[in-house]
């Protein structure tokens, strides 16, 4: 149950005449802590408003016990250098409880109420206490406490709250991550215990994070009732496919009598234009389900509804449902719920693969894998919101919620908010990374609640019971219970690598470009990349008697031998493009690593849209930690090369060359076809001089990949050469655009004359305009030399100080210009991250520098520290400690 009542009578609460609901208060300040062993009283005395804490540490609420020691000094920030080793920060945390304490007021207007008490999540068991009294326990990191305190807290008085916080049963031994052993084996015993935060006892994407992340890792709030509450509403839509011009909404919502004596009232609706309403009479201490939908209620019947679409496919338009129960004129409670209006399908007639259509739309999947949204939880919804708008910008559609590690309410609304689909799973690993849960009951009330609790949200695409395996059958016989229970719309797939024609498992490391066209599954939920960020992202993780050694700090940061070959790119990376020389030029040349195999595993998949290939998901788009490998942008929020690889992969109309056949191909991801359009391929040699260019008619039917022609390549290439290909619309606009670098058959994968590339100093204009907390700077940048500007880098800081403004938005970024070519990039960054200083763009690339100049409030120039030249010669030998 989610609501526990307490044993002093309900019934005898009197309701108030206000006929408002008073506002939750959230409690967010004034937490302390301390471990539990330092306690020598009982929650009775720590709950207590006489109990007076002596050496209590200030407490992060939300936040893990391992987050508030180190904000108190206690611990170094783990996450930077080897900080986390267990000689610095020790294993017992995951074996230590802890008291949580805050003291808070209750409101006045709580007078005569139902007073509830709301943890939304905590890591993994605790005992709660108010005013010296246990009001109720909780077990699993994804199950809501909700307790009635109305017997143990007076309106207009302070209260006390305790909560004593248990770490999981298992929290096993973690594998050390080093060069000479590498990333380890994955998971281990911390799986049985279910759902709880299994990847913190290490993965090959994580170190052990030495509590378990265990604490009160989600918000605290208080709230207040009449007699009848309302719970777990669910709406539902449907559309009469393929017409799209109405809807018919359904809802249930359950009433529940928390009283000893019957209760009346009205449960009332609205939302758009709609209202409704439908009497309950409720029994004492039980509930009704309550359903509302176009057959007892033709309002309804929706015409002309505004639909959710995913990302590049429609608006993301959302409803507000308000729910209220009254009783005589007055508000018992109410809820607010947001929805889209969307019908999902996941089969079509001539194929068995999973295929997702939304609105009778097919939508090829271009996902990101998230393992845990950050290794420590510490996620507010301002940096969660970056990092899925950077999904949004990277034309991405959809996040898959690994093993259900990073399932919060801020999480799935900005989902709905940016048009990422989410493949939403529950809380069991591969089988080989550990084992089954051992408490079953845990494990689906955990599920349960996780349902009931987002269900609504639109964005949220299937439920999956299991990473690449399937669910015990105790289990899984559970789950399909619990689907045609609580989830009448979404489908249930059983495991994340079979059945419809999914399949994962990698491979994980860097391949050549042409390897990513050769598969043999529709739907790959895992295929990654080493995915190397930029410099200064280096300099920021780790100290600098590190950077230019490749030691166990990299190791820490998932830099060594494993699923990802940490410990063979660093000579991949110099048999392609030439010696390393130190860390800037090994940077330099990872962002064309980065950008050739994260567009080329969206390319090879796009090559066969939907015959068969239905989605590919990058193992990952999201770092739980700072790392070199796996993902879009660093832990600091800057993208890489990599990011704006897959937005070009990833664009709704999109022109392509097959590097694995030499074919032109356009990519039409939309429902329409493109008729009358134009596409020109242009291939120049290392020097720029162009050597060959063709046109093409182009036709390119809805939802499939069109095959304009094979590149009838010229005799006198250069051994490494570029090929443009662009594509404009009837009216002669240009839609997609896209740029190769290439060897000759012969040698394809020898790409060092790049590094005879002269270097290119480019014209820049920069400007700024600042509106509504916004600022944005524009920069247009034009190659007056006579061969290619390749990569070229922009990145935004404050002038004065030099530092980096993060997040930034930025329009495109690592773009390659042809003689005589001029292109235009934005960049949006909030104005308060500017803090009062002008904004300086700095450019760096493969053979670029700058024309520095400056305009009101914006500068531009070169990143002179990028230099290769500017760092000595070290090789980055790669060095294993004793």
């Amino acid at each position: 149950m989610l609501f526990v009542a307490g044993s002093m009578g309900l019934g005898s609460v009197a309701w108030a005449a206000d006929s408002s609901i008073a506002d939750p208060v959230t409690l967010a300040a004034s937490w302390q802590l301390q471990d539990a062993a330092k306690v020598t009283q009982t929650g009775d005395a720590v709950s207590s408003t006489s109990f007076r804490p002596q050496g209590w540490y200030s407490a992060i609420v939300p936040g893990t016990v391992l987050t508030s020691l180190v904000n108190a000094g206690v611990y170094p920030e783990p996450l930077y250098g080897e900080n986390n080793r267990p000689d610095k920060i020790p294993e017992s945390l995951a074996r230590t409880p802890y008291w949580y304490r805050t003291v808070f007021e209750v409101p006045k207007a709580y007078a005569g109420k139902h007073v509830w008490l709301n943890l939304e999540g905590i890591n993994f068991s605790a005992q709660v206490w108010v005013n010296g009294r246990q009001v109720g326990a909780m077990k699993g990191a994804f199950r809501r406490g909700i307790f009635e305190i109305s017997p143990d807290v007076k309106a207009g008085k302070e209260a006390v709250l305790a909560v004593l916080v248990s770490p999981q049963p298992h929290p096993g031994d973690p594998h050390e991550h080093t060069i000479r052993d590498g990333v380890g084996k994955n998971g281990g015993i911390t799986a049985i215990d279910g759902p709880t935060f299994l990847s913190t006892i290490g993965w090959d994407w994580i170190p052990a994070i030495r509590d378990r992340d265990t604490g009160i890792w989600q918000k605290v709030f208080i709230s207040a009732s009449g007699p009848v509450v309302i719970k777990d509403p669910l709406v539902t839509t449907d559309l009469p496919l393929p017409k799209v011009d109405s809807a018919d909404i359904s809802l249930q919502a359950r009433v529940e009598n928390v009283t000893d004596t019957p209760q009346k009232g009205v449960l009332k609706g609205s939302f758009g234009d709609v209202n409704f309403a439908q009497n309950v009479e409720v029994a004492p201490h039980s509930s009704q389900v309550v359903t509302v939908d176009p057959k007892s209620t033709p309002a309804m019947h929706v015409e002309h509804p505004k639909l959710w679409w995913p990302n590049g496919y429609g608006p993301q338009n959302l409803y507000k449902l308000h729910l209220s129960f009254e009783m005589d004129g007055k508000a018992s409670d109410s809820k607010d719920v947001s929805f889209g209006v969307r019908k999902f399908t996941y089969a079509v007639p001539d194929s068995e693969n999973l295929t997702i259509s939304v609105n009778g739309v097919r939508v090829f999947i271009r996902g990101g894998n998230w393992g845990l949204d950050e290794a420590m939880k510490r996620n507010p919804r301002e940096r969660l919101e970056a990092q899925i708008r950077m999904h949004q910008i990277a034309n991405m559609n959809l996040i898959r919620n690994w093993v259900g590690q990073s399932t919060s309410e801020d999480f799935y609304e900005l989902c709905d908010k940016y048009g990422i689909l989410v493949w939403d799973e529950f809380f069991q690993p591969n089988p080989s990374d550990g084992p089954d849960p051992d408490d079953f009951d845990t494990y689906m009330a955990n599920v349960r609640d996780k349902i009931l609790r987002f269900r609504n949200h639109a964005s949220i695409v299937l439920w999956c019971a299991r990473n690449e395996g399937y669910p015990p059958k105790k289990i899984d016989d559970a789950l399909r219970v619990l689907m045609t229970e609580l989830e009448p719309t979404r489908l249930y797939q059983a495991n994340s690598a079979d059945g419809r024609g999914v399949n994962s498992h990698g491979p994980y490391h860097w391949r050549t470009p042409r390897e990513f066209y050769v598969y043999d599954e529709a739907f790959k939920t895992e295929i990654g990349s080493v995915s190397v960020p930029t410099l200064e992202s280096i300099h920021g993780m780790m100290p600098e008697k590190d950077w230019e050694t490749i030691n166990d700090d990299w190791a820490e940061h998932d830099f060594a031998k494993g699923a990802a070959d940490g410990d063979k790119y660093p000579a991949m990376i110099a048999d392609r493009y030439g010696k390393v020389a130190n860390l800037a030029d090994f940077v330099r040349k990872s962002q064309l690593a980065n950008y050739e195999a994260f567009r080329a595993m969206y390319e090879g998949r796009n090559a066969k849209l939907f015959h068969p290939t239905t989605g590919v998901i990058t193992w990952m788009s999201n770092p739980a930690q700072p790392s070199f490998v796996w993902q879009l942008y660093h832990h600091d929020l800057e993208p890489n090369s990599a990011l704006f690889a897959v937005k070009k992969a990833a664009e709704p109309i999109h022109i392509q060359l097959n590097e694995a056949t030499g074919e032109v191909q356009v990519i039409n991801n939309l429902n329409t076809s493109l008729e009358n359009a134009h596409a020109h391929l242009a291939i120049y040699n290392l020097d720029g001089s162009l050597q060959y260019e063709h046109d093409f008619d182009v036709s390119a039917g809805a939802s499939v990949a069109t095959t304009l022609g094979s590149v009838a390549w010229p005799a006198n290439l250069s051994p490494v050469h570029f090929v443009k290909l662009q594509l404009k619309d009837a009216t002669g606009k240009v839609i997609s655009e896209n740029f190769y670098w290439r060897g000759l058959p012969d040698h394809q994968d020898d790409l060092e004359l790049l590094d005879s590339l002269s270097t290119i100093t480019l014209d820049a204009k920069v400007s700024r305009s600042d509106t509504d907390g916004k600022s944005v700077i524009s920069v247009t940048l034009h190659n007056p030399g006579k061969e290619v500007a390749l990569m070229t880098h922009l990145q935004l800081r404050r002038k004065r100080s030099g530092e980096r403004v993060l997040p930034v938005y930025y329009s495109d970024n690592y773009i390659s210009l042809l003689p005589n070519e001029t292109k235009t990039i934005t960049m949006e960054a909030a104005t308060s991250d500017l803090k009062g200083e002008d904004a300086l763009v700095v450019v760096d690339g493969w053979n670029v520098g700058v024309v520095a100049g400056t305009s009101a409030g914006a500068g531009i120039e070169a990143n002179v520290e990028a230099l290769v030249e500017h760092w000595p010669v070290t090789g980055l030998p790669m060095i294993s400690a004793k």
